[in-house]
């Protein structure tokens, strides 16, 4: 009998999320977290939207996070987009 597993979502183990967040965050942003890349988008003549794309832990993630808070930004959306 095979057994295949499939990766889990753990607290300790780093996954790829996609983080967005309105308004334009530059580049300096990356050098925060290690492998983190930024995507601005002119979605429109008034909306901008930065897309973080970043492999972190839960731990890390929820630092980001709370950055992103401290520096005013609502959350866009958050989405784990690969569990590695």
């Amino acid at each position: 009998m095979t057994s295949s597993a499939k990766p889990k979502l753990t607290l300790d183990r780093p996954v790829t999320y996609h983080i967005k967040v309105p308004g334009e965050l530059n580049e300096n942003w990356s050098e925060r977290y290690r492998k983190m890349t930024i995507t601005v988008e002119h979605q429109s003549d008034i909306l901008i939207v930065t897309t973080l794309t970043v492999t972190v832990d839960q731990a890390a993630l929820h630092g980001l996070l709370r950055q992103l808070y401290s520096l005013g930004l609502p959350l866009i959306s958050v989405v784990c987009i690969d569990l590695g």
